[in-house]
């Protein structure tokens, strides 16, 4: 039937589209922790500088994703796609094209928050372009494709960035262009059509979330520089939590809110944030961590790094076809105690091992770290989308990757403040061992401790001097104090996997009774679980 085949290249086109406008935003979560030596060498950046470059992202997917959720049921999806790529595709272009000097730094922080916040409209629009245009007994299959494509690349970003940095390190930002441009293309020809609701934006809803996730960020990332005894650092972590709490209670108040947060009253939906919330304070800081471990610790280079990571991607490639089919058979709980154990188990044994300085030893614990993060990512973010009985597919979408991306980014900032002190004292001791002045001591092992953690080719200083003459002795040295500072951060990845085990075990199982059968808002007509939401190929994002 000429009708039914024009349906159906409608919605493959849809469906391509879709996928091309997300790899962009997921490509970039980890795309620029391989580069990230390369940047801070050119442009002269800090360590904790670049840890901020890297945050921004996060911070801003993590503030603007409930409001991308909320615009796509008001604007229609398809609006806010395009707009949300033009806003992604456009901060690429300006990253790329920093220029050197003071204000390196203010720029690429800027436009990468700018690029979260394309990415934060985009994704749960692309989502619910997807249930919109495919009817449900095709749709577990084309969300399995989508959810499945966003897994991969955030693994896949690293190996991508040491290709690409070969060339030069600006065209991991460059490459978004290509890309954006298929899929407004694709966007254009698939003729989507838009549902929108007609009902006010929580303007204030929307304030309250982006400065209460903010202030809280900026604390934990600030702690490595201004140190835990500060004031200054509490203030901001309690002050953001407190206006996250006045959110809440607004929110609760509000006719229509920003996010409705009835769908907590689900216990299996709360459970389904918690696990995520704990497996995503390992999964995005450990494509950081561990590419700047290989560089310096193992003497890799960018590609080799990437390579490393793939032991990684191995496992959660694996790991998410498998967990994907328990969840259709079974449900999430099993699958989310499978994973959060594995993980666990894996990323403690992999700690124990970094100390080795042998990439070929080390595999095998990545690979089950990967596949513990694997189990997990699919059934808990499908099973929450398939308990959203009372609300749009945008709106639960914002609820998730909000939990997600605050998680990441906190993850960076508590990790990369553990790394920071546990290598300051390793690097002091050993310049002590190797006859340092004390008075100088402290100073230098913080310079190194910023140097290779921000640029992880740990070049040997220069210089005639005493100090240099003992830095160069001892820089063998330094390489193992960086895997013995790493060895904590890697344990503490573990606890977090472990907290999210415990968090499993309150699951109380089974398959949602309903899903909704389109992105419409409460009331919604919702199909059998006969048509669940599967996720049974992907990461569930």
């Amino acid at each position: 039937m000429p009708g039914a085949g024009r349906r159906a290249t409608s919605q493959s086109l849809a469906l391509a589209a879709m996928m091309f406008a997300v790899a962009m935003t997921f490509i970039d979560q980890t795309i620029v922790s391989i580069a990230a030596p390369d940047i801070v060498s050119e442009l002269g950046l800090s360590a904790s500088g670049m840890q901020w470059v890297i945050n921004a992202y996060l911070l801003a997917l993590a503030a603007f994703f409930a409001l991308g959720g909320r615009l796509a049921d008001l604007w229609g999806p398809r609006r806010v796609v395009v707009l949300g790529t033009l806003v992604f595709v456009v901060s690429s272009v300006l990253c790329g094209c920093v220029p050197s000097g003071d204000y390196a730094l203010t720029w690429l922080i800027v436009f990468r928050a700018t690029q979260g916040l394309g990415a934060a409209l985009l994704f749960p629009a692309a989502l619910a372009v997807v249930v919109a245009v495919f009817p449900v007994e095709r749709r577990g299959r084309a969300l399995a494709l989508f959810f499945g494509l966003t897994g991969a690349l955030t693994a896949v970003g690293p190996l991508l960035g040491g290709w690409l940095t070969a060339w030069t390190w600006r065209a991991i930002f460059w490459v978004n262009v290509p890309v954006a441009i298929a899929a407004l293309v694709l966007t254009a020809l698939a003729g989507i059509p838009d549902r929108r609701r007609g009902e006010p934006l929580d303007v204030r809803g929307a304030l309250l979330i982006v400065a209460g996730m903010g202030l809280s960020v900026l604390g934990f990332q600030q702690s490595a520089a201004w140190g835990w005894d500060n004031a200054a650092t509490w203030v901001c972590i309690a002050g953001g939590l407190a206006v996250l709490y006045v959110f809440c209670r607004c929110e609760l108040r509000t006719r229509h809110p920003l996010v409705n947060l009835a769908v907590f009253r689900d216990r299996a939906f709360t459970v389904d944030a918690l696990v995520l919330f704990f497996a995503m304070l390992a999964f995005v800081p450990l494509f950081f961590f561990a590419s700047v471990y290989a560089q310096v610790s193992l003497s890799a280079s960018p590609n080799q790094a990437a390579l490393y990571l793939l032991y990684v991607f191995a496992g959660f490639a694996i790991a998410s076809q498998w967990g994907g089919r328990i969840l259709d058979k079974r449900g999430a709980r099993p699958a989310l105690r499978i994973g959060c154990a594995l993980g666990a188990v894996g990323f403690a044994l992999w700690a124990g091992k970094l100390t080795d300085l042998s990439m070929h030893d080390q595999w095998p614990y990545a690979a089950l770290a990967g596949a513990g993060i694997g189990f997990v990512l699919a059934p808990a973010s499908t099973d929450a989308v398939n308990r959203s009985i009372d609300s749009s597919y945008g709106e639960v979408t914002g609820i998730t990757q909000t939990v997600r991306n605050y998680a990441a980014s906190v993850g960076l900032a508590v990790f990369g403040t553990m790394l920071t002190h546990s290598m300051t004292d390793r690097v002091e001791e050993t310049l002590r061992a190797r006859g340092v002045p004390p008075d100088g001591r402290h100073a230098m092992a913080r310079d190194v401790t910023e140097a290779i953690t921000g640029n992880a080719d740990a070049r040997t200083p220069t210089g005639d001097g005493p100090a240099e003459t003992a830095m160069r002795d001892a820089m063998p040295a330094v390489r193992l104090d960086f895997a013995e500072a790493n060895q904590w951060v890697f344990y503490g990845m573990a606890v977090a996997l472990a907290i999210g085990y415990f968090c499993a075990l309150r699951h109380p199982g089974g398959r949602p009774a309903d899903v909704n059968a389109a992105p419409g808002g409460p009331g919604s007509p919702a199909p059998a679980t006969g048509a669940p939401v599967t996720g049974s190929h992907g990461d569930g994002s």
